[in-house]
């Protein structure tokens, strides 16, 4: 988290340009995206992303599977995983992903 320095207000980050900005004063600073290793199996990668949870170039093999329908496809079995999206203090959300057609839904707790 950064703080302008000309008037202390929080600065936010602009994803698309890779830059800082005060929301308040419009003081703007480049911002380089960090680097994050990953690694996936015996698989490492450098990836400049804020957060990537799971995409289609990443191997479900590794999540937890489950024996729910498909709203998609009604396929039995699917990956899930659980991210906190909301508050701290209110219920995570579960993602389930189709192990057929990678149909991708949610279910708030």
């Amino acid at each position: 988290m950064k703080f302008c320095p000309n008037c202390e207000t929080r600065m936010r980050l602009k994803f698309d340009e890779n830059q800082v900005s005060c929301p308040k004063c419009g003081f703007t600073i480049s911002e380089q995206k960090p680097t994050v290793t990953i690694n996936v199996g015996n698989v490492t990668t450098q990836e400049q992303n804020a957060l990537r949870v799971l995409d289609a170039e990443n191997t479900t093999e590794v999540l937890p599977t489950i024996n729910i329908e498909c709203p998609k496809c009604n396929n039995n079995l699917a990956v899930w995983w659980m991210l906190q999206t909301r508050s701290a203090d209110e219920a995570t959300t579960q993602f389930f992903r189709c192990t057929k057609c990678s149909h991708t839904w949610r279910n708030y707790s």
